[in-house]
């Protein structure tokens, strides 16, 4: 069958087009159809049928100005419980002018732009497992337990699987998927989300942050942008994006030394969270770059200042879309950092995750000097939408399941 659409019906001659979409009202004579598209009204001569509002239907006809004059209607499925019923699908993605509608265009068209951009830069897409036996152990991600004996987790990352595919010779590769964090719920969160992660190896944190600038750019052009409309105005994507570190931002936004804050690492990101971060990207994307070694996670430290990591967080109009490692392909300190963890959510009353020694295994049969980065592709999209609720970008969020 031919696939037509409101936008684009079938010509099928002598003035005749063939469309289809669902009856969304009905009123004498004529009814209005829709379709992901658009809509038109559909003028019903006496000799065609009524139909019922919710039926799919596909219709013949004439266009006579914005409207179509149907000389046949053929209803290809009908709505049993009345339409529109509250909470339906069809009422969440159309609600709001159809808004959400135009997200998810929007969404699959940063889609395709994210991977032609890794694709032109030379990256190799790649796919591992989503089951996997450890998820990571950061204090501050807790995963999804899918199996007992022996335990196994959805994927928080997939980085551990990645890094083995750079020890085994695969240098420049990326992975475009899901990932999954349980508790994560809000209008920046969703416990199952999209995340573009990527490797440069050989390659640096310089390597992935430039590629990072050319997929935010990609993304704006993809929904026919140059940059993107923030809260406080639009955001400039024009040249290499700011950086500022850790240490410049706790002078600059608290007034203080990040030094004399730490240890307590709990007022740490509460600052962060609360004065700082909002502050960033509001004019032009900034990456918060040398966090302090206590928050290297898998990042090697800096060769100039051991008290700071080569970590980097990009933000856009005070939202985080990634976190980028310089990587520490050391085993033995890689170790080190996973027995701590393990040690501190033990300490917290958390969940002990199990050191996944193939990945470990990986580090030591040797990983050249790489750049890492995960970027948060349903948050980038909530920038190329002009939105705040990452509800808006996915098709089916959590709490409609």
């Amino acid at each position: 069958m031919v696939r037509s659409s409101i936008r684009e019906p079938v010509a099928l001659g002598d003035g005749l087009v063939l469309l289809s979409g669902r009856v969304v009202h009905v009123e004498a004579g004529r009814a209005l159809l829709e379709d992901t598209s658009g809509a038109v009204w559909l003028e019903l001569g006496p000799s065609v049928g009524g139909p019922a509002a919710g039926d799919v239907v596909e219709v013949r006809g004439r266009l006579v100005g914005a409207a179509v004059a149907v000389d046949r209607l053929v209803v290809l499925a009908r709505t049993h419980d009345g339409f529109p019923r509250a909470g339906s699908d069809h009422a969440w993605l159309t609600a709001g002018s159809r808004r959400r509608l135009e997200h998810l265009r929007r969404r699959a068209a940063v889609l395709t732009a994210l991977r032609a951009t890794m694709d032109a830069r030379g990256l190799l897409e790649v796919e591992t497992p989503l089951v996997v036996p450890s998820p990571g152990l950061d204090l501050h991600l807790d995963a999804f337990e899918v199996a007992v004996a022996p335990p196994r987790f959805l994927i928080t990352s997939p980085e551990y699987q990645m890094k083995r595919l750079l020890s085994a010779g695969l240098g420049d590769i990326y992975q475009l998927g899901k990932c999954f964090r349980r508790g994560e719920v809000g209008p920046r969160h969703q416990p199952e989300f999209t995340m573009l992660e990527w490797y440069r190896s050989p390659g640096s944190l310089d390597d992935v942050l430039a590629d990072t600038e050319a997929l935010v750019r990609a993304a704006a052009m993809a929904v026919g942008r140059s940059g993107f409309a923030g809260e406080h105005g639009e955001i400039s994507l024009d040249g290499a994006f700011d950086r500022l570190s850790v240490a410049e931002a706790f002078q600059r936004f608290v007034g203080c030394d990040v030094f004399d804050v730490l240890p307590d690492e709990e007022r740490f990101f509460r600052l962060v969270v609360d004065v700082i971060e909002p502050a960033l990207g509001r004019e032009r994307p900034v990456f918060l770059t040398r966090w302090p070694a206590s928050m290297a996670s898998l990042a090697r430290l800096c060769p100039d200042d051991p008290r700071f990591a080569e970590r980097a967080e990009l933000f856009v109009d005070g939202m985080e879309l990634c976190n980028a490692f310089g990587e520490l392909t050391d085993p033995v300190e890689q170790r080190q950092r996973l027995v701590r963890d393990q040690d501190a959510r033990r300490a917290a009353g958390l969940p002990i995750f199990p050191i996944d020694e193939r990945f470990l295994a990986a580090l030591a049969d040797g990983i050249p000097p790489s750049g890492g980065n995960a970027l948060g592709v349903d948050r980038l999209v909530m920038l190329a939408c002009g939105t705040r609720d990452i509800e808006d970008v996915v098709a089916i969020p959590a709490k409609r399941l």
